[in-house]
């Protein structure tokens, strides 16, 4: 499994919490998709997965565009939902305690591990590229790895990790 996170958006340029918002990526996240399309476009990819949410499909359908494949949406791979901490601006949350409507990390391995059964009863076998966000992707690397979620490298926009599930 190719797991990939979404290009740069505006919301990441200006240090905004997006959460479980669509997002949109902005002219750099277009070009850094499609880098990732040219990079992949020769790669036997069986299907295409992304979060449902607006950042991940642009930045997926770009991908999968080379190689004529639809795009799967699934909510599981949504990013954290930060409850009434979306939309804020990031520096202002430092130090800051959390509300009570953000998603906790054990719901984010639930839907992590929900996400991997899925594809595993759906996909086995099968080479695929996953469409994720930060937290998500950290989240299912965790998982595969078995190292806890703080010791798995921040991922950066449209980069591309290879993971065997």
């Amino acid at each position: 499994m190719y797991l990939v996170r979404h290009g740069e958006t505006v919301d990441n340029v200006n240090q905004t919490l997006q959460g479980q918002t669509d997002g949109r990526l902005n002219a750099n996240g277009i070009r850094m998709a499609h880098e990732v399309a040219r990079r992949m476009a020769h790669e036997p990819i069986d299907a295409f997965i992304s979060s449902d949410l607006g950042r991940c499909v642009h930045t997926c359908r770009i991908i999968a565009e080379p190689h004529g494949k639809p795009v799967v949406e699934t909510p599981l791979l949504r990013e954290r939902d930060w409850g009434s901490f979306t939309g804020r601006f990031i520096p202002d949350l430092k130090g800051i305690e959390w509300p009570d409507d953000i998603e906790t990390t054990e719901q984010m391995y639930g839907r992590g591990e929900q996400f991997l059964a899925w594809i595993r009863r759906h996909y086995d076998g099968q080479t695929l590229l996953v469409v994720g966000h930060g937290i998500i992707n950290r989240v299912l690397l965790s998982i595969v790895s078995g190292k806890p979620m703080h010791e798995i490298e921040k991922m950066k926009n449209a980069e591309v990790r290879t993971l065997d599930v």
